[in-house]
């Protein structure tokens, strides 16, 4: 059991984030490039960056977006916070930066972790639940819509054990590989799956400003191509 455990927080962990840190980047440059080429071939230069700015922060903290389907916003917005926030700020985890690095930062209180842990281990069914009732998302729903949150759930699960051992009916070492293995694997997953626009959200925002930003007189023009001048809107 040792010797998998040394493979898996050692050589498998730091290969895992290699490819996530390679990969991120590279679907951020393909991300950037496109950007500039839809700016250079965009009618109106004239980008408002207050705007684009004001949109992204909405969307980051989306209260006014959630809609009719609050409670679906709601769960989603609690399991993106929790994925992102409980590995990267767990006490236990920045002291393994420390060790290992030398580097570290602040950490959330255990009892933040813990509540955090159990949200996103909530939402997580939550999300396959709404997915599998809801016809409309029924309808739209592929295996990997019902399969993530299920896994990403495990490494939390598993986690949680390990930080409370006595909530743990399991032996400590194979819940310790099962949190590790999963997190290794969910590291390869992020760039390949949905994961990554946790990462590169904030972009997303400007792509689509360039995308959807007009000339001011772009409405007319496609009424004149389309032979459609003078007709009510």
């Amino acid at each position: 059991m040792s010797t998998w455990l040394h493979l898996a927080r050692g050589p498998l962990f730091w290969t895992a984030l290699a490819f996530m840190v390679l990969g991120l980047v590279r679907q951020l440059g393909l991300t950037l490039w496109e950007t500039a080429r839809v700016y250079r071939r965009a009618g109106d230069k004239d980008l408002p960056v207050g705007r684009v700015v004001r949109e992204t922060g909405s969307w980051l903290v989306p209260v006014r977006h959630f809609g009719k389907r609050w409670p679906y916003s709601l769960t989603t917005f609690v399991f993106h916070v929790g994925v992102i926030l409980v590995p990267l700020l767990l006490a236990g985890h920045v002291e393994l930066w420390r060790a290992g690095l030398g580097i570290s930062w602040p950490a959330l209180p255990n009892v933040v972790s813990t509540t955090l842990t159990l949200l996103v281990i909530a939402a997580a069914l939550a999300l396959v639940l709404e997915r599998a009732i809801a016809r409309a998302s029924r309808a739209l729903g592929r295996f990997s819509d019902y399969s993530l949150p299920l896994f990403i759930a495990v490494p939390f699960v598993s986690g949680l054990l390990v930080m409370h051992p006595t909530w743990n009916p399991f032996a400590t070492d194979p819940t310790l590989l099962v949190h590790v293995l999963s997190a290794d694997v969910l590291l390869f997953l992020v760039p390949l799956t949905k994961l990554s626009h946790m990462i590169l959200f904030p972009l997303t925002q400007l792509v689509s400003e360039m995308a959807w930003h007009f000339p001011p007189d772009a409405g007319s023009r496609v009424a004149e191509t389309l032979g459609k001048e003078g007709e009510p809107i």
